[in-house]
């Protein structure tokens, strides 16, 4: 016996990915719908073998569907994720909306599991932000063998955590360099992406930090421990998929960096590669289409009595946001549900 599953957003970047995982895994469905706006209605998405057509996100009715998976803008999901919520239907969201509200859950199941079990208290689950979500696969099994005091993170972000118009632009600003009589001047982005790093990504803050690098301190705190103090530079590059993280670590307690080696080999979710040789690290494009997250370049901090350095990368449309929600999807059916 499955599971009857609504995907919603699943003409999108993230919520086609959803349907792809779900399939590759083998996620037990009893019966699966892809809902999308009604501008979308009647469009052609693929679930393995299968095609599905979309559904009318405005006139669906979530009664007797055991989960739904948000892909959607927080204004879209405020506007419906309630009244899936309300009919019983458990929502798995990607958007920011909920995330920071104490009664739900914020989960990466290799690093909080355990926290599957708040769900009922508004029957929605939270999904982290993609650059939260690789990093805090990686901190969470040093922080249990030696107590992270203090985090500095700077992120790679490739465009396409800005979704399909971020893609497009860099795609079409890359050919105009290559045609003097082309010009494709900065519309999604702030600046020139083609061959450019922007640091800026969401909103600006009040403090000078930007709303991405507030989220990776907030999630962090909330998922892993509210005592890990947390500084982060969120830039975005000129790749389309994958994103990148140079992370700086200050443990209260020594941690040798082949220790550490050998912990990340075995903490779940995590693919080590890391040989001092050239080649012997990940880059996004080599994470593109894995579940894995990469890990290399481990060493220890010289200007710290307690510090290592390591280098994360992890396929932002996967772990970063459609893959998460699908293993937080198989967390509730095992764990809550249980009948697949």
């Amino acid at each position: 016996m499955g599971y009857r599953v609504a995907v919603v957003g699943a003409t999108g970047n993230v919520g086609r990915e959803m349907l792809n995982i779900l399939a590759e895994r083998q996620f037990p469905v009893d019966e699966i719908v892809a809902l999308a706006s009604r501008r979308s209605l009647g469009t052609e998405i693929s679930f393995g073998d299968k095609t599905l057509k979309c559904k009318d996100l405005d006139t669906f009715d979530f009664t007797g569907w055991d989960m739904a998976l948000f892909a959607v803008g927080s204004d879209a999901t405020k506007k419906y994720a309630p009244g899936a919520a309300k009919a019983g239907c458990v929502v798995i969201d990607n958007s920011s909306l909920y995330r920071y509200e104490s009664d739900v859950p914020l989960i990466v199941p290799e690093v909080n599991p355990e926290a599957i079990h708040d769900y009922a208290k508004r029957n929605i689950i939270a999904n982290p932000n993609c650059s939260t979500a690789q990093m805090v696969v990686a901190l969470k099994p040093l922080h249990d063998r030696a107590t992270i005091k203090r985090v500095v993170v700077s992120t790679y972000q490739s465009v396409s955590g800005a979704g399909k118009e971020g893609a497009d632009e860099l795609w079409d600003q890359t050919k105009s360099i290559y045609n003097p009589t082309s010009d494709v001047p900065p519309n999604k982005f702030t600046k020139q992406i083609a061959f450019n790093v922007i640091p800026h990504i969401d909103v600006f803050m009040e403090d000078g930090s930007t709303k991405e690098e507030w989220k990776m301190v907030a999630e962090t705190k909330k998922i892993v421990d509210t005592k890990i103090k947390v500084t982060a530079t969120c830039v975005r590059v000129p790749v389309f998929v994958g994103h990148s993280e140079a992370i700086n670590i200050e443990f209260e307690d020594h941690l040798d960096e082949d220790e550490a080696r050998d912990i990340l080999r075995e903490a779940p979710g995590i693919m080590v590669i890391d040989k001092r040789e050239d080649g012997g690290y990940v880059t996004p494009i080599e994470c593109v289409g894995d579940f894995a997250t990469f890990i290399s370049r481990i060493r220890q901090d010289s200007t710290l009595d307690n510090g290592l350095n390591l280098w994360c990368v992890s396929d932002n449309l996967r772990k970063g946001a459609a893959l998460n929600a699908v293993q937080i999807a198989e967390l509730l059916g095992r764990e809550v549900l249980k009948k697949g």
